[in-house]
């Protein structure tokens, strides 16, 4: 049965809660391959996040609206009529503790600068300093 509203089901849920469930226009993701946007209708996808704001357009407060919450890591479901978001952390931005998501950016940058030839660390140093520097870009949005 069709949705006569138009508009996406968008859930966003990590191991410890269920962070919104509700109808939108529009849904803005952040990809590893970078952001993504679905609307009703979208083609079948499956991706995985990177770091960063998952935006809802129309969201829980309204039509003109838009509601923010900051993820990192994890995948995401887009199908005709709905998206679904499994983040391994996803927080409102008035949640995010700044001065902890700067000493997380400091640890990345001393991760980077102590990774030598490892391939492998270098990826975790990146993996850590996106994070954060997600994290305080989302908070200096409130």
């Amino acid at each position: 049965m069709a949705d006569e509203t138009n508009q996406l089901r968008v859930r966003l849920v990590t191991p410890e809660r269920t962070l919104f469930d509700h109808p939108a226009d529009a849904v803005e993701l952040p990809s590893k391959s970078g952001y993504m946007e679905a609307h009703y209708g979208h083609a079948p996808l499956m991706a995985e996040l990177g770091a960063g704001d998952v935006t809802l357009h129309g969201g829980p407060d309204g039509p003109g609206t838009t509601s923010r919450y900051n993820v990192s890591w994890g995948f995401a479901e887009v199908l005709g009529d709905r998206v679904t978001i499994l983040a391994s952390d996803a927080l409102k931005p008035e949640e995010i503790d700044v001065p902890r998501a700067q000493q997380q950016l400091e640890r990345g940058h001393k991760l980077w600068s102590e990774a030598g030839e490892n391939e492998a660390a270098y990826t975790e140093a990146l993996r850590v300093i996106a994070e954060a520097e997600a994290k305080i870009a989302s908070a200096s949005q409130k």
